[in-house]
């Protein structure tokens, strides 16, 4: 059994774990640069030590630094949250070099799934459904140009290491497919430092689908239903919410036992997410996240468990606290992403809360670590909370996000609130009729 948790990550996340392991009789390590000596999570945690000056890779991205801090503190366990070093096969494997448990998969999964052509090909070996695309990464210009016309257009490159939006590009005849091709290997190399990039076909108008997955590491693996999450800027989710608006209990079913006897023959250990791009009925698997994910309090939420809980029982050997029978979808349940920045243009706007007031009552909770005279640093993503409400249906839920955006008052910096508060009036947001597309084309009709 772990008695001592170190928790690599900062901010609302790091949190939510300090949270959990309190509850369970755990007790938690944070880890801080200097930038975050007074951050919420270094107060709630149980013990603290700084790991380095502001820069990430100096403190947050520093393995050296990280594995330090759990032989000083005597920490037999790390949660990497989200972000950081939770996907990083490396650290995996140094901390398993070091007798330190990690909670999440092993390497070997994380390595699979990192690289998103190896992720399709595993995935497609298992019967998860696939956008088509090349096999494998397309060498040169001519070649994505002969893959494309097989495909046929519009098609997508995207950087076999990529994320967030990065070195992806969409060629939509003949005449723009060098260009995206060379454009996308550049910002690839310059991202990820891997310029390898592969051919998909590019769907008009789909949602943006992923399915909750958890493994037991032992051939066991149960799914904890959708979560549609197309409302997006830049590939940035702003807005999720479970079960998706458009998915029917059978559908959800139906991909749901895919994608968890997907990972139970894979021996999958703890929580994963299998990303779908869905259209006419029809599933594309684009990518598998091999950790916790943003937006996992609307899962928790509809199926009253507790994730973080879960990955900690399975990192201990102790399996699942629940079976796919005894998980019944209760509700509705949305989150929305509340970001320090100045609209329209979502620039970062760091600076110090000067009033804060979570918002209450029935079916709200708050995750965010600032508090009153609370100095936002540069140095981070700009994610300084997420307010999540759960009803009866989807109407309740939307009602009482409603009532929770008018209650919460974060003064003192700008942020991405009022933009919420707007979206609730339009008609396509209150009947769940939007796409990965809707959100970027609303903004330039409504914030230009």
């Amino acid at each position: 059994m772990l008695d001592k948790i170190l928790i690599a990550n900062r901010g609302e996340i790091a949190l939510r774990v300090v949270r959990a392991c309190r509850e369970m009789g755990i007790r938690s390590v944070a880890v801080h640069s200097t930038a975050d000596a007074d951050a919420m999570h270094v107060r709630m945690a149980d013990e603290a030590i700084c790991i380095g000056p502001p820069p990430s890779a100096e403190s947050y991205l520093s393995i050296p630094a990280i594995v330090s801090a759990c032989e000083i503190t005597g920490a037999q366990a790390i949660h990497p949250g989200y972000g950081f070093l939770s996907e990083n096969a490396r650290f995996v494997q140094i901390l398993e070099d070091h007798d330190i448990t990690f909670i999440g998969p092993s390497a070997e999964h994380i390595r699979t799934m990192g690289d998103k052509i190896t992720a399709i090909e595993t995935m497609k070996s298992l019967g998860v459904p696939c956008v088509p695309g090349s096999d494998g990464p397309v060498p040169d210009p001519a070649a994505a140009r002969r893959i494309a016309a097989d495909i046929g257009y519009p098609v997508i490159v995207k950087a076999t290491a990529g994320g967030g939006g990065r070195g992806m590009k969409v060629a939509r005849d003949d005449s723009e497919i060098e260009s995206a091709f060379q454009t996308a290997r550049a910002e690839a190399k310059a991202a990820f430092g891997n310029d390898e990039c592969y051919i998909e076909k590019y769907l008009q108008a789909p949602r943006h689908i992923e399915v909750q997955v958890f493994g037991d590491g032992k051939g066991n693996a149960v799914h904890l239903g959708e979560r549609d999450c197309s409302l997006q800027r830049r590939h940035q989710k702003l807005f999720e919410e479970a079960p998706g608006p458009l998915i029917d209990a059978d559908t959800r079913a139906r991909i749901g036992r895919t994608c968890a006897e997907a990972v139970a023959r894979i021996n999958y250990a703890g929580a994963g997410t299998i990303e779908f791009l869905y259209e006419n009925g029809e599933f594309h698997f684009i990518e598998m996240n091999t950790r916790l994910q943003v937006e996992h309090p609307v899962t928790e939420a509809i199926f009253g468990v507790d994730l973080v809980r879960e990955q900690i029982r399975v990192a201990e050997g102790m399996g699942l606290s629940f079976s796919q029978d005894e998980l019944e979808v209760s509700g509705h349940a949305i989150e929305v992403r509340i970001n320090a920045e100045k609209l329209p243009d979502f620039t970062p706007c760091p600076g110090r809360i000067t009033q804060y007031h979570a918002p209450g009552g029935l079916g709200v909770r708050m995750d965010s670590a600032i508090y009153d005279g609370y100095s936002i640093p540069p140095y981070y993503d700009s994610l300084i909370g997420k307010l999540i409400v759960h009803g009866r249906d989807r109407p309740e839920a939307l009602a009482r996000l409603h009532r929770a955006l008018n209650e919460l008052i974060m003064d003192g910096v700008d942020t991405t609130l009022p933009l919420f508060g707007a979206l609730l009036q339009e008609a396509d947001i209150q009947t769940g009729s939007y796409n990965i597309h809707w959100l970027e084309d609303w903004l330039r009709k409504t914030l230009t």
